[in-house]
C-alpha cells in the first residue's frame, strides 16, 4: 500500500524550538522524511547596523545575537577590532576575559542542560541547573550592571576592573559546582528514559559533521577533536591545561556527555586564571581608542572632552580585513570585519555557529520517529537570536 506524506509545521511558536523557529517537517506516519527549517522572525540587521555606527557603538549589538553566550559575542568582536589596530590587552584583562568567557561558557551549558532534560521530561534538572545558573547571573551585574545582555568587554581590554567581592564569589563556583555537575550525572546518565531518548538518536558521522560545517559541541560529540581554544588559541588560552572531550557514537547521547566534560573542565580553566590573576591595568595605552579613567572624566575638562570625542567620533582604524573566531559555547562564532581607515567598520559578517549547525537538522533526524525531533533541536542547542542576527 502506498504511503502518504502529511506535512506539519512544528513552531514558529513552539516551547521545544528554543526560539521563534518553524520547521515545516514531511512525515510517513510518525517517520520524518524532510525538514526545511523557516527562519528569519528575529531578524534586526546587527551587521548592517554596525556599519553606521562607531566600532564602541556596535559593540552592544553583539550580545544580543546569543543572548545565552554575550560575553563571547563581544569577545570575537573586540579582539578581531583589535587585531585590525595592532593592539595587545594588558595580562590582567586578558586573564579576566578568559574568566568571564568560561564563566559564560557554564551559564549557556546550564541552560542547555536545563532545557534539554526538560523538553524530554526531566524537570528537576531544569531547576537545580536555574539555581546554579543565578550565580553566574549575579557576576555578571556585578561586573556590568546587566544580568542577561552583559556589556563588559571594551576594545583594548576591559571597562572597569572586577569590583569587590568578584574573587570570592569566583571560588565559591570553582569549589562548588563539580558536586552539581556530579547531581545531573546522577540523575540523568543512568536514567533508563533518557537513555531510551538519547542514544542512537540524531545520529550525524564525523565526515558528515564536517562537510555540514557543524562545530562546537556538536562537532565533537561526532569524534573530531577540533577546539579553537586549543587550534587557533586566542586571548592566552595556550596557556591553560584542559581536556577537550570527544565522543564515539556521534548521537545525542555523545553529545550530552561532551558538554557535561566542558563544564567541568571550564572549571579548571576558571581556577587556573585565579591564580594567574595579577595586579595591573585593564585597558591598553591606546589613548586615540580607549576612554580615560572614569576619574580624569569626571574631575578635569581634559579628561571629559577626550571621553567625548571617543564616543562621538570613534577612532580610525587602517584599512584591512580580518577574521576572528571564538570557541562559543555552541561552536566557532567568527567575525569578519573590513575597515576603509575610517571610524566605523565598512563591512562586517558574522560566522554564528547556531546558524550552521541547525543546516543538518534534516540529516540527524530524517528516519526518526517525530517525537525524537525535540531531542534533535536540543542537541543542537541553537539560539534563534543568533540564527537571524
Amino acid at each position: 500500500m502506498a504511503s502518504e506524506i502529511m506535512t506539519l509545521n512544528m513552531g514558529p511558536q513552539h516551547p521545544s524550538t528554543h526560539g521563534v523557529l518553524r520547521l515545516v517537517v514531511e512525515l510517513d506516519g510518525e517517520v520524518i522524511q524532510k525538514i526545511t527549517p523557516h527562519i528569519g522572525y528575529l531578524h534586526r540587521g546587527i551587521e548592517k547596523l554596525s556599519e553606521h555606527r562607531t566600532y564602541h557603538q556596535a559593540l552592544p549589538l553583539t550580545d544580543r545575537m546569543d543572548y545565552l553566550a554575550p560575553m563571547h559575542n563581544n569577545l570575537g568582536y573586540v579582539l578581531a577590532v583589535e587585531k585590525l589596530l595592532g593592539i595587545e590587552v594588558p595580562e590582567r584583562a586578558e586573564t579576566i576575559r578568559v574568566i568571564m568567557a568560561e564563566l559564560t561558557r557554564l551559564k549557556s551549558h546550564l541552560v542547555w542542560i536545563a532545557c534539554h532534560a526538560l523538553d524530554i521530561g526531566a524537570m528537576t534538572v531544569f531547576i537545580y541547573a536555574f539555581r546554579e545558573r543565578e550565580k553566574i547571573m549575579e557576576l555578571y551585574e556585578m561586573v556590568s550592571g546587566a544580568r542577561m545582555t552583559s556589556n563588559y568587554f571594551r576594545v583594548g581590554g576591559l571597562s572597569r576592573d572586577l569590583p569587590a567581592g568578584f574573587e570570592s564569589a569566583v571560588q565559591e563556583i570553582v569549589d562548588t559546582f563539580p558536586g552539581h555537575f556530579d547531581t545531573y550525572e546522577g540523575l540523568l546518565t543512568k536514567n533508563t528514559i533518557w537513555l531510551q531518548r538519547t542514544i542512537g538518536n540524531g545520529v550525524i558521522s564525523a565526515e558528515d559533521a564536517i562537510d555540514f560545517g557543524i562545530s562546537g559541541p556538536a562537532l565533537r560529540g561526532s569524534g573530531v577533536d577540533f577546539d579553537l581554544r586549543r587550534d587557533l588559541p586566542y586571548s592566552g588560552y595556550e596557556k591553560y591545561d584542559f581536556k577537550v572531550p570527544v565522543g564515539e557514537n556521534c548521537d545525542t547521547f555523545d553529545r550530552y556527555k561532551v558538554r557535561l566534560v566542558e563544564m567541568r573542565e571550564a572549571v579548571k580553566i576558571i581556577d587556573q586564571a585565579m591564580k594567574r590573576l595579577k595586579p595591573g591595568p585593564v585597558l591598553a595605552d591606546a589613548p586615540q581608542v580607549c576612554y580615560p579613567p572614569k576619574e580624569s572624566v569626571y574631575n578635569s575638562i581634559e579628561g571629559l572632552i577626550h571621553h567625548f570625542k571617543i564616543a562621538s567620533e570613534g577612532f580610525p582604524v587602517p584599512e584591512g580585513e580580518v577574521y576572528q573566531g571564538v570557541e562559543n559555547p555552541k561552536g566557532e562564532l567568527g567575525y569578519y570585519m573590513v575597515s576603509d581607515g575610517g571610524s566605523k567598520p565598512y563591512r562586517m559578517r558574522v560566522r554564528p555557529p547556531s546558524f550552521v549547525n541547525l543546516g543538518a537538522i534534516e540529516k540527524m533526524a530524517k528516519g526518526s520517529m517525530i517525537a525524537d525531533l525535540v531531542a534533535v533541536i536540543g542537541t543542537l542547542d541553537i539560539v534563534l537570536g543568533e540564527i537571524d542576527r
